[in-house]
């Protein structure tokens, strides 16, 4: 994570720029949360989508038994291989399966066209790396953990609330974790590729939201 927050702030800077709005989606939320954690003076704005705060991921992970389950894929991923025959959700790992969730078939068909083109271990090595261990189940919340700064930037989250793999539910205290204004926008009917499957209302609260910023 430490890379590739870093080449955020590379991109940034090779604009001429001494910060930027970040906006990240699923791992790219993870690293846009990572981002304003470690580089909290060249965030502007920050907008995450389909990806909770990690402290509301972690306790999700600890309390929620259907986060639990809904995350038993990325544990198989940490521990498979791209060519077993069901590490994707039972099937097998390729372009048009990783693809399977996006409802739009244009859409769908980018996604294809740019998994045929990348590497499977190499995404699979995101989730070895980075993704949390399932810890113990417990019915008490774990503690904030103070390894997570407190950010201090305006934050826009969009959420689709069918997402089959993260749980609305890590939104809650999002509110609590950051000192700056704190917008949450669920969107019923879409699913983890919110930005796909709710295009327009994503696209109308963005520029509804960056506008108020200023």
């Amino acid at each position: 994570m430490r890379l590739l927050t870093s080449d955020v702030a590379a991109v940034i800077r090779s604009f001429g720029q001494d910060s930027a709005t970040i906006v990240g989606h699923d791992w790219g939320g993870m690293v846009a949360w990572n981002f304003a954690f470690s580089y909290p003076q060249m965030v502007d704005q920050l907008v995450v989508m389909n990806l909770p705060h990690p402290n509301g991921m972690l306790r999700e992970l600890t309390i929620n038994e259907q986060q639990r389950a809904n995350s038993g894929y990325a544990q198989r991923f940490q521990e498979g291989s791209p060519s077993d025959p069901d590490i994707f959700f039972g099937g097998p790992m390729m372009p048009q399966t990783l693809a399977g969730w996006v409802q739009d078939p244009a859409a769908r068909q980018r996604y294809v066209e740019a998994f045929a083109q990348s590497d499977f271990d190499a995404m699979l090595a995101y989730y070895k790396r980075n993704y949390p261990p399932l810890p113990e189940y417990s019915e008490t919340p774990p503690p904030v953990s103070s390894a997570v700064p407190q950010l201090n930037v305006p934050l826009l989250v969009l959420h689709g609330l069918e997402d089959t793999a993260l749980h609305s539910d890590g939104l809650n205290n999002t509110w609590d974790w950051n000192d700056a204004s704190t917008t949450i926008v669920a969107v019923p009917g879409a699913g983890h590729f919110v930005q796909q499957d709710a295009a327009d209302q994503v696209t109308e609260t963005l520029r509804w939201w960056l506008g108020a910023q200023r």
